[in-house]
């Protein structure tokens, strides 16, 4: 197993990544987000010219590596009704920069769930459409020596098992990065309504011959609440502790990249009353704790 991170949760800034890193000892990151002096944050294969040379400079001067790319590329706020050609720049601009970054895996989705003005799931998902896509999209990765890893995430794939197996037996050759703390508050859409929460546990079990990066989260379910509390790797109900012996004992040799989401929620509104600099400072403070309480985990797996 290789340590790894995605590192804008530790600091926006290209400095707070790298210095975060160091502070682990690790030498790669997974890059998603990030912000260059001068220049507003956003994706790493979507930021301006500029600012992508300036963050690729600084991380090569830091020896740090990128791994891979947490891509936005068909993701929860991507919908499978925009034009494909908005799709289809992404994946080129990510290729023309995981070259330069010499990084060999992509985090790809298959597209947010389509609902209601209720937010209800429509029943017609556009499978067939997205099952285009996908094919697509991983081949054009693949074309250029890169792996398509497909995320358990807020997207048609992360509906549920059911759902995730559906584009696996149209894609038999797609890989996934199974994110633990994911199936701990996504609903399981293949049971009746309301929807209970899904098992980390056996979608991890369903994935696991496909499972080709790791992305560790944790958090508990409050029912009554309908929240979810991200905690410390192990402390939660995403079966962290199990899934990382289960993938030692099976001689997995990948990454298993942190994705803490206690100080930062991507696809929440960020917390406007809370102090910048106290922000940042928990955040890089809660990335580094969680770095080594995955570590301490992982050593003592026997």
């Amino acid at each position: 197993m290789k340590l790894t991170g995605i590192a804008d949760e530790a600091g926006e800034t290209v400095d707070a990544q790298i210095e975060a890193t160091n502070a682990l000892g690790w030498d790669h990151i997974e890059a998603r987000f990030v912000k260059v002096d001068g220049f507003e944050k956003g994706s790493i294969h979507e930021i301006p010219e500029e600012a992508f040379n300036l963050a690729a400079q600084k991380f090569k001067e830091a020896g740090i590596g990128v791994c891979g790319i947490g891509s936005t590329i068909g993701n929860w706020a991507h919908s499978i009704n925009d034009p494909f050609d908005i799709t289809e720049g992404e994946v080129s601009r990510c290729i023309t920069r995981m070259k330069l970054l010499d990084s060999k895996i992509v985090r790809i989705m298959s597209y947010a769930i389509l609902e209601d003005g209720t937010e209800n799931d429509l029943p017609e998902q556009l499978f067939e459409e997205r099952i285009k896509r996908l094919k697509k999209i991983i081949s054009d990765f693949q074309n250029e020596g890169i792996i398509s890893v497909h995320e358990n995430c807020m997207n048609y794939g992360g509906m549920s098992i059911t759902h995730a197996l559906e584009l696996q037996r149209e894609i038999p050759d797609m890989k996934w990065v199974f994110d633990t703390g994911n199936p701990v508050f996504n609903p399981d859409r293949s049971a009746q309504g309301p929807y209970p929460r899904q098992s980390a546990w056996n979608f991890y079990e369903a994935l696991k011959p496909h499972i080709f990066h790791v992305h560790i989260k944790d958090g508990t379910w409050d029912d009554s609440s309908k929240e979810c509390t991200f905690t410390m790797p192990g402390e939660g109900q995403g079966n962290v502790k199990q899934i990382l012996s289960d993938l030692k004992l099976n001689g997995y040799e990948g990454y298993i990249s942190i994705e803490p989401h206690i100080e930062t929620v991507f696809h929440e509104e960020p917390d406007k009353e809370m102090d910048l600099a106290e922000k940042a400072k928990r955040q890089f403070e809660s990335y580094v704790e969680y770095g080594k309480k995955l570590e301490s985990i992982i050593a003592k797996i026997s």
